[in-house]
């Protein structure tokens, strides 16, 4: 009997902590973490939304809306198929980038097709508080108790990216009929864009394990999380066209038997991997003044270990300047979903209905963290004179390149279209401020324009109308 009571009073102790705001300590600020939603049946995607609110799925099926300011939940929709096996249920959500004329909602979830579970991708309409009008936009994909990914994440031409988990079926990643274990590129009508890096192929990379974390970082590149067998959790650069090396390859090419398939593949190396692994899960990417410790860093949720984790960057962002720094170790259990607001603020959702961690009286939770000491001025808010400058942007005849005078010339510039191939090159000499690169002849779409330099690269984007 005295078990039990004690039990009792530890979980109404950790009940009434959970709810309590919690500091950490990151470099010289000060970050408070507090609840803003509890009662949870295990979030899973969280995307700020144009209405300055937080959208959310849960894996049972709902879809809603949460108010950051009051922590009020306004359900939208639950959606009727969702089949809730193992890891399986709702998953990924994207709004789409033009909300305001395009009110559309796309989630990927795991149903129940002749006994068969299977994941697909929907589109929802968004008008008068409510979800409508769904449509089927990728539907059949083969799916299992786990291994079923998945994120969604908008590319800047409008592309919409899905990952995919293998399935349970190793054979399926390196296998270009299937969709599982990939990173898919579709667009809005579901359809497979005309430059995809596969003609007449959703592919956009392959070779992936189960891949949750899916993130398109303002500094123009894309990350991914993704969980690992009994090693090598990775986090990936993801680059269009590229094999990310599942099942041969774990983690890095570094085992005799791995780098001839390698080489073959041309597989992409991760930015990190974990051994032991951590059940890492969603991705966000962070870099506002409000924390500035976290100026161009990844932000990643651990399941397993129930840790945040920050990754820094490289300037570039194509790999790290230091090992990840613990951030949350343990204090809330398994963290899945991430987001990060406009004003710096970042969410966090537990995960520990899931049915694999213990259960709390607050489970699920949002959790807010911010730095309350924070307060925008015009020289915070101000954004830096960027090295690397293109005018107009959108453009339509051509585009001007610009340096500042601190990056040393010459040098060779490249222009790439979204899925990564080479369009145009030039060259930047010695005093000469700036290049004008003619785009008369490109589609229209975003592209990337890589300076390389002789001990970085820079990279920016810009649109043709």
């Amino acid at each position: 009997m005295k078990s039990i009571v004690l039990v009792s009073l530890l979980w109404i102790w950790a009940g009434v902590c959970a709810a309590q705001p919690t500091t950490l300590q990151v470099g010289n600020t000060t970050v408070t973490v507090t609840q803003l939603v509890n009662k949870l049946d295990t979030p899973w995607q969280l995307v700020w939304g144009p209405d300055s609110f937080l959208w959310m799925t849960e894996r049972p099926g709902r879809i809603s809306r949460i108010n950051p300011a009051t922590g009020e939940v306004v359900a939208l929709l639950t959606v009727p198929d969702v089949a809730e096996v193992g890891e399986g249920g709702l998953l990924g959500m994207a709004l789409h980038p033009d909300f305001t004329n395009s009110p559309y909602v796309y989630v990927v979830y795991t149903y129940t097709a002749s006994g068969q579970t299977r994941e697909k991708l929907v589109r929802y309409t968004y008008a008068a508080g409510a979800l409508s009008a769904p449509v089927n936009l990728l539907l059949g994909i083969p799916a299992a108790s786990s291994h079923s990914g998945s994120h969604l994440a908008f590319l800047p031409d409008g592309t919409l990216l899905m990952s995919t988990g293998d399935g349970s079926n190793q054979s399926t990643p390196q296998d270009p009929a299937s969709l599982n274990g990939k990173i898919l590129r579709l667009a809005l009508d579901g359809s497979i864009p005309a430059d995809n890096p596969q003609p007449g192929k959703y592919l956009y990379t392959l070779g992936h394990r189960n891949p949750q974390g899916l993130v398109l970082a303002s500094n123009g590149r894309l990350y991914s999380s993704e969980h690992g067998p009994d090693s090598d959790d990775e986090v990936n650069l993801i680059e269009a066209g590229r094999n990310y090396g599942w099942p041969t390859v774990k983690g890095f090419c570094n085992e005799a038997a791995e780098k001839p398939f390698c080489t073959e593949k041309n597989v992409k190396e991760p930015l990190f991997a974990w051994t032991p692994t951590l059940a890492v899960s969603a991705l966000a990417y962070y870099n506002h003044p409000a924390i500035p410790e976290w100026n161009n860093s990844l932000l990643l949720n651990s399941l397993k270990a129930g840790q945040l984790l920050q990754l820094p960057l490289q300037a570039d962002g194509n790999s790290l300047k230091s090992a990840p720094v613990l951030v949350i170790n343990n204090l809330f259990g398994r963290l899945r979903a991430i987001c990060v607001a406009p004003d710096g603020r970042v969410f966090i959702g537990t995960s520990n209905r899931d049915g694999r961690g213990s259960v709390g009286p607050n489970d699920d939770q949002i959790l807010m963290l911010q730095n309350k000491a924070y307060l925008p001025t015009a020289s915070t808010a101000a954004v830096a004179p960027s090295v690397l400058a293109v005018w107009p942007n959108p453009a339509s005849n051509r585009v001007e390149l610009r340096l500042s005078a601190s990056f040393p010339v010459p040098v060779d510039v490249t222009v790439h279209d979204a899925v990564g191939r080479q369009v145009s090159t030039a060259t930047l000499a010695p005093r000469q401020a700036y290049i004008a690169l003619p785009v008369r002849t490109l589609r229209s779409g975003w592209y990337t324009v890589r300076v390389h330099g002789p001990q970085q690269e820079l990279r920016t984007r810009f649109t043709i109308k």
